[in-house]
């Protein structure tokens, strides 16, 4: 073991560390609950912002904590390379479309299919889910899992989907705004399928609908 990290440059103590990740305590995690919705919630904060609003919420936590937390929970890097759910659309130059699924009532499956991202708490990390639901059958047709926001979780949810079933050209797609599913690929593979494109705004992809 010793010969391994030489080689590798790690010390015997880091070595440890990789083999046996430290368990998040209670409290540990229930701060880390609260930074994931405070950052998905308001995507346009920083590690700052998020310190104030832990701050705001009673916890004793400072800003170099907020970072690291963040750093290990992949939420800054989605930053840095812009993939992240935004709240408005002056967050991104990507094209946005109107909310078309407002008024509109799915009579067979197929029609309009649902796009959202949220994520689970586990016992000592944060995942994130991307899912799309047939609002006919209240179906998740389509999911991916990963440890990141990042623009390909979203579009593999949709394949999925769409290996699952043809929809018929006309079909409807509804998500938020986010950079997700404005990005350029995304809408491509929606449209290769004919699809009409509809987003209203951030977390709140069925915009008080009952789907």
């Amino acid at each position: 073991m010793t010969a391994l990290c030489h080689m590798t440059g790690l010390s015997r103590a880091g070595f440890y560390r990789w083999r046996v990740p430290r368990q998040a305590t209670p409290v540990e995690m229930e701060l880390r609950d609260r930074m994931q919705k405070a950052a998905l919630e308001s995507p346009a904060y920083g590690y700052r912002r998020i310190t104030a609003e832990l701050q705001r919420q009673g916890f004793e936590v400072n800003h170099k904590r907020v970072l690291r937390m963040m750093r290990e929970d992949n939420l800054l890097c989605v930053r840095r390379r812009a993939f992240v759910i935004t709240t408005t659309d002056s967050r991104h130059h990507l094209p946005v479309y109107p909310n078309l699924a407002r008024d509109f009532t799915p009579t067979v499956i197929n029609q309009l299919w649902v796009a959202d991202i949220t994520y689970i708490r586990l016992r000592t990390e944060f995942v994130y889910l991307a899912v799309v639901l047939d609002a006919f059958s209240r179906r998740v047709i389509g999911w991916a899992l990963g440890r990141t926001l990042e623009a390909e979780l979203a579009l593999a949810a949709l394949r999925m989907a769409l290996l699952e079933r043809h929809p018929l050209p006309g079909w409807m797609h509804h998500s938020d705004r986010g950079v997700q599913y404005a990005s350029g690929e995304y809408v491509a593979t929606l449209l290769q399928y004919h699809a009409m494109i509809s987003m209203s705004r951030k977390g709140n992809p069925y915009d008080k609908r009952s789907l």
